[in-house]
């Protein structure tokens, strides 16, 4: 509100941020009501720290280190660079 007598651009006051109760539900399409049905930030799938590195060329897998994205992994088979089992 540039001058502060309510005048301020169009959608930008009151009750319209997020978590206003009520304010700003859509419809997802599938008779839900509800917010957001994305993987969350950079599309990640927060596998946790369980599973196993998968090599997309010979299907070797070995298990999953935590702390060690398995993409900077190279499979011990054929030096190729691994990916996460899903």
């Amino acid at each position: 509100m540039p001058r502060g007598d309510g005048t301020g651009p169009t959608g930008a006051g009151p009750g319209t941020g997020r978590g206003m109760g009520g304010r700003g539900i859509r419809s997802t399409g599938s008779g839900q009501v509800g917010q957001g049905q994305g993987r969350g930030r950079m599309g990640g799938f927060g596998l946790g720290a369980g599973g196993n590195c998968v090599c997309p060329n010979c299907g070797k897998t070995v298990p999953h280190q935590q702390g060690l994205p398995c993409t900077q992994v190279k499979c011990p088979g054929c030096g190729a660079v691994m990916t996460r089992e899903r």
